[in-house]
C-alpha cells in the first residue's frame, strides 16, 4: 500500500466532505444546529486555526447553509487568510463590549431564523466552556459529533500525516546517528526540530506556524523511568542505556510520532528482560491493532503481557492514542474504552515499563489501521541489535 506525503492546504471539497459527515450525524441525533468551540474542531471545519485568549471564536453550524463564524474583528484578515470552504464570517468588535454588541449578542443571532429558539436542539461539545455553553438558547444536548468524525480520516488526512510522519522519521534518523555520550537535549532539540521545520517551511512557505510544533528530546537512563521528565536541558547521552528519545508534534497542522529506546556500546545487562518484553508487548499490540477489534481489548491483552512477565507495577500508561490534528486525541488503545477499531484509524502503538533505577522501554509509532490489518507510518528499525548504537567520539 503506497501512500503519497502531501504538504498543501485541504480544497473546497475536502471541507465539504467533513462538513457533509457532521450533518449526517446531526440529523440522526436531531439537532438544528451544533456549536463547536474547542480550536482543534474548528480547524477541521475550517481549516483556522486560533490561539485561545479571552476573545471567543465560536463556530455554529447550521443544519443547512454556510458556517457561521463568530469571530472578533481584529481576526478578520487573519481568518479570511486561512478559511477554507463556506464559512460566514459575524463580526463583534472586541472584548469586553457594551451590552448588545458582545460576542454572545452576536453568538445568539445566529440561531433566529424564523422559529423559537426555545425549540431548537443545539449540539455542544463536552469541552464546551461555561460561557459560550450558558449563551447556548434552546436545549443543549451534550455531543461530541466532530470529535467522533475525526477518529476515521480521510485520504486527504491520512496523506498530510505521512508527510508530517517522513518528517519525524528523518528527524530521529538524525539523531539516532549522531548519538554519543556527550550530547545534551539542548542540542538534540535545536537541531533536529530546526531540520524538521526547516524542510516544512522551504516545502510551504506560507505553513501555518499557529499549528505547527515539533519537539525532538531524548532522555539519558537516570531519567527515563519517568516518561514526561525533561526538566534539564542539559542532561547529556551516557554510555549504556536505555535512553528513550521522542519525536512529535505536528506540522501544518497534522501530527505524528516517533519514539525508540537505544543504547550506546552497550546494553546493560539489567535492561535486556524488559527491553525484550516490551518487544513482545508491541508485538502483540500491531496483532490485535487490527479493524473489528475492541479497543479495550487490545490493551488489556498488551498488558497481560507485560503483567505476565512481572511487570504489573512498572506500567504507566495505556498501549495508545490516536494522531490527526492533533499528537494526542481520541480514539484510545485502553481499558475502558469500549469502541471497535475501524478501517481508517490511527493510533500510537507504544507500550511502556518503566523501572527506576534501571530506565525506560518504550518504542512508539503512528500506524493507521487499513481495511485487513495496519501499516506503520514510521518504519524505523527497533530490534535491540538495531538500537545498540555504536561508540562515536
Amino acid at each position: 500500500m503506497t501512500i503519497e506525503p502531501i504538504f498543501t492546504f485541504p480544497k473546497e471539497d475536502e471541507m465539504a466532505l467533513r462538513l457533509s459527515r457532521v450533518r449526517a450525524e446531526m440529523e440522526k441525533q436531531g439537532l438544528d444546529y451544533y456549536v463547536a468551540h474547542c480550536p482543534d474542531n474548528v480547524f477541521y471545519l475550517t481549516n483556522f486555526a486560533n490561539y485561545v485568549h479571552e476573545r471567543p471564536f465560536v463556530l455554529v453550524i447550521p443544519k443547512t447553509g454556510n458556517l457561521k463564524f463568530v469571530v472578533p474583528k481584529l481576526e478578520i484578515p487573519h481568518v479570511n487568510a486561512r478559511k477554507v470552504g463556506e464559512v460566514d464570517l459575524v463580526e463583534y468588535f472586541e472584548f469586553p463590549a457594551p451590552v448588545g454588541q458582545t460576542w454572545a449578542d452576536r453568538f445568539k443571532d445566529q440561531f433566529q431564523s424564523g422559529t423559537k429558539p426555545e425549540g431548537f436542539r443545539i449540539g455542544v461539545e463536552s469541552i464546551c466552556p461555561l460561557q459560550v455553553y450558558e449563551e447556548v438558547p434552546g436545549t443543549a444536548v451534550r455531543t461530541d459529533i466532530v470529535d467522533d468524525m475525526r477518529q476515521v480520516k480521510t485520504a486527504f488526512e491520512i496523506s498530510r500525516i505521512k508527510y508530517s510522519s517522513d518528517l519525524a522519521v528523518n528527524g530521529l534518523t538524525t539523531l539516532l546517528a549522531n548519538a554519543r555520550p556527550g550530547t545534551t537535549l539542548m542540542e538534540v532539540h535545536s537541531s533536529i526540530t530546526g531540520q524538521m521545520m526547516g524542510k516544512a517551511l522551504t516545502d510551504m512557505p506560507n505553513t501555518n506556524m499557529v499549528c505547527s510544533k515539533v519537539s525532538a528530546i531524548f532522555q539519558p537512563p537516570r531519567v527515563s523511568d519517568d516518561p514526561h521528565n525533561f526538566t534539564d536541558v542539559n542532561m547529556a547521552m551516557v554510555e549504556g542505556g536505555p535512553h528513550v528519545c521522542v519525536i512529535n508534534g505536528t506540522i501544518n497542522g497534522y501530527g505524528t510520532e516517533v519514539e525508540r529506546t537505544f543504547f550506546l556500546g552497550h546494553v546493560p545487562e539489567a535492561a535486556r528482560k524488559p527491553y525484550e518484553v516490551m518487544m513482545e508487548a508491541r508485538a502483540k499490540a500491531y496483532e490485535l491493532a487490527v479493524p473489528g477489534n475492541v479497543m479495550h481489548d487490545v490493551d488489556e491483552a498488551v498488558n497481560k503481557v507485560m503483567k505476565k512477565a512481572g511487570y504489573e507495577d512498572n506500567l504507566l500508561h495505556r498501549t495508545g492514542h490516536s494522531i490527526g490534528v492533533t499528537g494526542h486525541e481520541a480514539p484510545f488503545l485502553a481499558e475502558g474504552y469500549h469502541r471497535e477499531i475501524q478501517p481508517g484509524m490511527f493510533f500510537t502503538i507504544e507500550p511502556g515499563i518503566y523501572l527506576p533505577g534501571v530506565g525506560g522501554f518504550r518504542h512508539s509509532d503512528t500506524v493507521m489501521t487499513t481495511d485487513n490489518g495496519n501499516l506503520s507510518m514510521t518504519p524505523v528499525a527497533d530490534s535491540l541489535e538495531a538500537m545498540t548504537l555504536p561508540l562515536k567520539d
